[in-house]
């Protein structure tokens, strides 16, 4: 049995939920889903421009989970420009 996961903390909730290419209809896009600590991992290094360890601390994980957290929500964004997807954040 895997590992229970632990509760990150996250203290950013958007208003916006979605994000897409301009004139192409939702219902002809794949949608990629970022989560709620994938934003968050991306607002505090990139928009608070906090080192990757005080990031951690922030959301009370270790920094190498911060990491993949943050390479997470990297790739799926770089996918989502790339190949014109839309981006949902869930809740």
């Amino acid at each position: 049995m895997p590992r229970p996961r632990l509760q990150r903390r996250v203290n950013f909730s958007p208003q916006i939920a979605y994000f897409k290419p301009q004139g192409v209809q939702m219902n002809l896009l794949e949608i990629i889903k970022l989560s709620k600590e994938e934003i968050e991992a991306l607002r505090l290094k990139n928009i608070k421009k906090l080192d990757q360890q005080a990031c951690a601390v922030k959301m009370d994980t270790s920094t190498s989970t911060f990491q993949r957290i943050l390479n997470s929500a990297y790739e799926k964004i770089t996918v989502a420009l790339t190949e014109g997807k839309a981006i949902k954040i869930e809740e």
